[in-house]
């Protein structure tokens, strides 16, 4: 019997406020534990929550960037468990009543669009972090995290392999960091996503009984744990035996899905409307304001870099990945910049240099008007196309201009004739063997002999003046 995998993914992603969700606490990662802790997030008894408006503006923003329909009317509610990292005994979430209903998120399946439907998007407060200490027969509480404003994404089970999982996290992950709702940090746990999964076999509408797998935090993980569990799965109901609904942890060192606990149901929560919070109302006119604040989104700056600009598909795709490097190569056009130049020399140089440092573009030294300076000078003939990208590499170093970086080092492309037709004429007379070879036909020689001229000249030589020469000189031989 052939079976198929059903996923759906559980998306938190740490909203970019400078405060927690209902205190006044920093979210700064990396600081000492419990430093950034007050009566409020610690929950102490009698404190009273107070709403972060902008985490509801993010989440509206997410919504409406991901055609999700917000609701006029939301509210919090209390989700009651006992973990030593959440000290209130619950945590603030919503349940009924989310911020956002429905959407969909677009992606790439064998050259063809496939549509992930989305649940919902809601708000809620994260817990803190446990810390495990393999020394002692103990752990500590860190409550840092505790509070922190958190946006879950909830899809529909619309995936149907770790592929198409990887692909809509990617694209998430875009969309969130082009609207700056989120650094998408899966390091640092501000992106992560629990798994939904089951299995069935082909052609059967029931759904079979899914197991949620936790502790997956890069893309690399997403699909080596969806792997492992699906055909762990197929393999006990091949076996005869029965999938027990239950939560696993992706064990990284061994590559395998190991049971945690038996899986929770929403009443196991004892759901209850949080007492301490009013409503959230969403007027028109606040939906209007904010969709004002969004940009452009990636699919249809995509689109318009292929019409606009006559890119190839997989050029505008690169380009627009990240927000921070469309903007760069827009900037660079409008500076007076070929777009296939400026797109090539970002893709062939300046996204390789990046790579290597560990960089984002955002750490850019470099500025686009540098790269049009610079493509002006190979434009008219000033420096040749190899001295270029030695120019590129200085430039990207020290974020000097093209310009004085070919003038301090003396880079400036040798163009008169009479000055390279000495150089042609020394090269020849000292290749006689080569020279021989060349008239009985061997013409793949005559990269040889731009090479040597190239050698003396120090790569000075206008290459196109060198080419015409030689022809003309080798001709003349014959």
């Amino acid at each position: 019997m052939q079976y198929e995998a059903v996923i759906g993914l559980e998306i938190h992603a740490q909203l970019l406020t400078d405060s927690k969700m209902f205190c006044g606490c920093s979210v700064k990662f990396g600081s000492e534990p419990n430093t950034q802790t007050c009566p409020v997030c610690i929950g102490m008894p009698g404190v009273l929550p107070v709403t972060n408006k902008n985490a509801i503006e993010y989440v509206i923003k997410t919504g409406l960037a991901l055609n999700c329909t917000v609701s006029p009317y939301s509210r919090f509610a209390r989700k009651n468990y006992f973990y030593p990292d959440l000290p209130k005994g619950y945590q603030i979430s919503q349940y009924e009543l989310p911020l956002c209903e429905g959407g969909y998120v677009e992606i790439t399946e064998d050259s063809s669009i496939k549509k992930i439907k989305l649940t919902r998007i809601h708000l809620e407060e994260d817990a803190g972090k446990n810390i495990h200490d393999g020394a002692g027969n103990y752990s500590f509480v860190d409550l840092n995290r505790a509070g922190t404003p958190l946006m879950e994404i909830v899809t529909e089970p619309d995936i149907r392999n770790p592929q198409e999982a990887v692909e809509f996290m990617k694209k998430l992950r875009t969309i969130l960091k082009y609207i700056n709702v989120c650094d998408v940090n899966m390091e640092q746990g501000s992106f992560r996503c629990d798994a939904n999964v089951s299995v069935r076999p082909v052609g059967q509408k029931e759904f079979g009984v899914k197991a949620e797998i936790k502790n997956m935090n890069s893309f690399k993980f997403i699909e080596k744990a969806l792997e492992y569990e699906i055909k762990r799965q197929v393999k006990v109901l091949k076996e005869g035996g029965r999938i027990i609904q239950e939560t696993r942890l992706w064990n990284t060192d061994r590559g395998i899905t190991e049971s945690m606990r038996s899986k929770e149901e929403a009443h196991d929560y004892r759901y209850f409307p949080e007492p301490d919070l009013v409503p959230v109302e969403v007027e028109p006119s606040w939906i209007e304001r904010i969709k004002t604040q969004l940009v452009e989104l990636p699919d249809s700056r995509l689109e318009r870099f292929i019409s606009q600009y006559g890119l190839p598909g997989h050029d505008a795709g690169l380009l627009t990945s990240e927000r921070a490097t469309a903007e760069w190569f827009e900037e660079a056009v409008k500076s007076g910049g070929d777009p296939k130049g400026v797109s090539n020399w970002m893709m062939g140089e300046l996204l390789r240099l990046l790579n290597e440092d560990n960089k984002q573009m955002e750490e850019c030294a470099l500025k686009p008007g540098q790269l049009v300076g610079l493509l002006n000078l190979i434009e008219s003939g000033v420096i040749s196309g190899k001295i270029a990208k030695t120019v590129f590499e200085e430039m990207y170093k020290t974020g000097r201009d093209a310009d004085v970086i070919v003038k301090k080092q003396g880079l400036i492309q040798v163009s008169d004739e009479s000055a390279i037709e000495k150089v042609v004429d020394e090269v020849l007379k000292n290749n006689q063997k080569e020279l021989e070879r060349f008239k009985a036909g061997d013409e793949k020689l005559l990269g040889f002999f731009v090479g040597q001229i190239m050698k003396i000249t120090k790569g000075k030589a206008n290459p196109k003046i060198v080419n015409e020469l030689l022809k003309k000189k080798l001709m003349e031989d014959n």
